[in-house]
């Protein structure tokens, strides 16, 4: 079997950014890059419906070693998948890619401190065996083979054209047709509009409302300052400016929610007057329960205000040959139907692991800054903030990965394994979500705990000062040398 010093499992956007910080921070280390599909991207080469795009500005999404040098703040897919594609031939990593490799079982052996991954490789799914110390996976949160749709009675009767945007075909015409997306999250934003450009006409239908935000595409002052300053410390300072008043705003929404509503209240109602942002902009929980939606130049409310598009909240009583049949007594008409309702979260691909034998249960773990799984050795996952972009937390993670490897490597450690020491340590749902995605996944999850470091913050700037500047060795984290090994600090000393 061969053997490698880091496995990376994904070559998404954390997953090529991993890969670019163990060239960089970790160069004596030998990695290879695991991808169970045909290209690299993830998401963004897997997402091919009508106007995909990012819901978080990108120079908080994009890497922190690499500035975001387009117009565009808020990006479509092709641009982000541009730039994790450019990204990883900048740094070389695009040849440690290894694709078609679907990885089906990962075991840690105590006795050899290492790991040994099993994929299948090919159309054949030919078995391949692989080795490594430490393994790192990059495989996002969600099932990437199907996303979420309920149970509705007398879809089987509707003559037209039904479709998941996870499952976009390629050669689907909707143009001067009639088109129903079920659903009022992030996706079904996006789609709305951009579908709203060809269609007859577009609905969207929800069950209750959701919390859209109008913003900015192109963000002025991050042009400004990329024309007036060199790229690196542009990028810098616009990021941080935004991570700021992400955080400020998020701040705001959870300690004086009725203030918040009332701002967002107030710009849709703006955009849509106040009946219609009443009936059907208007949530029932509080801002940041679940994810805010974005919207960049108001395109959703353009769309309405020009009749191309328009929302219905109301409940499917079933599908008909024609349509939808809503509690109401109302009839939606449709062509097309778009079941916007969201993914399958599957933490770390549904990766089966196994320590000495015995399967780690997650919902058992605790999860340590973020990153690892208690009493799981040499092994960490990369997933990003639910309030703020999925890279800010992916790159923090990526750089302790790198602390952690080179502190092993100098003292000589050959495996390194979280434990909950304290007592007073309590169990607490590891996302604070009400989201449906998430309220069907909690019970196969692991959880966070009471405490630091156990305890996930949501917050940049404290995982910032824990990750990048924490101590390695805080008391939680386990370490134990090879038998026989001579650590790295003994062989510089000896050989000057």
């Amino acid at each position: 079997m061969e053997h490698l010093d880091v496995l990376v499992v994904g070559a998404g956007l954390s997953g090529i950014g991993a890969a670019c910080h163990l060239r960089a921070e970790c160069p004596r280390k030998s990695f290879a890059i695991l991808e169970g599909r045909g290209a690299m991207g993830g998401t963004w080469d897997l997402f091919r419906y009508p106007g995909i795009r990012s819901d978080s500005d990108m120079y908080t999404l994009g890497y922190r070693f690499r500035p975001w040098r387009d117009a565009k703040a808020i990006a479509d897919g092709p641009a982000i998948l541009n730039y994790i594609r450019e990204t990883a031939a900048e740094f070389g990593v695009d040849k440690a890619i290894r694709y078609h490799h679907r990885v089906t079982r990962a075991s840690w052996s105590s006795a050899d401190a290492r790991w040994t991954v099993e994929a299948e490789t090919g159309p054949g799914r030919e078995a391949v065996r692989l080795t490594c110390d430490f393994l790192y996976l990059c495989t996002g949160y969600y099932d990437y083979e199907n996303g979420y749709t309920p149970e509705w009675p007398g879809v089987e009767s509707f003559r037209g054209t039904l479709v998941h945007p996870q499952k976009w075909p390629e050669e689907l015409d909707y143009a001067g047709k009639r088109v129903v997306v079920i659903g009022s999250g992030a996706t079904a934003v996006t789609l709305v509009p951009a579908m709203a450009e060809r269609a007859a006409h577009v609905t969207m239908l929800q069950r209750s409302p959701t919390y859209v935000v109008s913003r900015p595409a192109e963000d002025k002052i991050a042009n400004l300052l990329r024309r007036r300053l060199p790229a690196r410390t542009a990028y810098a300072l616009t990021r941080w400016k935004n991570v700021l008043l992400g955080m400020f705003f998020y701040k705001l929404a959870r300690g004086r929610p009725e203030l918040f509503k009332r701002l967002v209240a107030k710009g849709v109602r703006r955009q849509l007057g106040e009946e219609y942002a009443g009936q059907h902009f208007t949530p029932r929980y509080n801002p940041w329960d679940q994810r805010l939606c974005l919207v960049p130049n108001s395109d959703l409310f353009r769309a309405i205000r020009g009749g191309s598009a328009s929302v219905v909240t109301d409940q499917i009583e079933t599908f008909t040959e024609a349509g939808l049949l809503l509690k109401s007594g109302a009839r939606l008409d449709a062509d097309v139907i778009v079941t916007a309702t969201g993914l399958v979260m599957k933490l770390m691909g549904g990766l089966p692991l196994f320590v000495d034998g015995a399967p780690v249960d997650l919902p058992s773990t605790f999860v340590y800054k973020g990153m690892m799984l208690s009493e799981v050795p040499n092994l960490a996952f990369a997933v990003g903030y639910t309030n703020a972009s999925w890279t800010l937390k992916c790159d923090l993670t990526a750089e302790y990965v790198c602390r952690l490897l080179n502190h092993m490597e100098r003292r000589g450690y050959a495996r390194c394994t979280p434990r909950v020491r304290d007592p007073d340590v309590k169990e607490e749902p590891v996302i604070d979500f009400t989201s449906g995605y998430v309220r069907r996944a909690l019970h196969a999850l692991p959880h966070q705990g009471s405490k630091t470091p156990w305890r996930l913050h949501q917050n940049y700037v404290k995982d910032l000062s824990m990750m990048r500047y924490g101590r390695v060795d805080d008391g939680t984290m386990e370490f134990e040398a090879a038998p026989g090994a001579r650590s790295l600090e003994r062989e510089e000393a000896v050989h000057g």
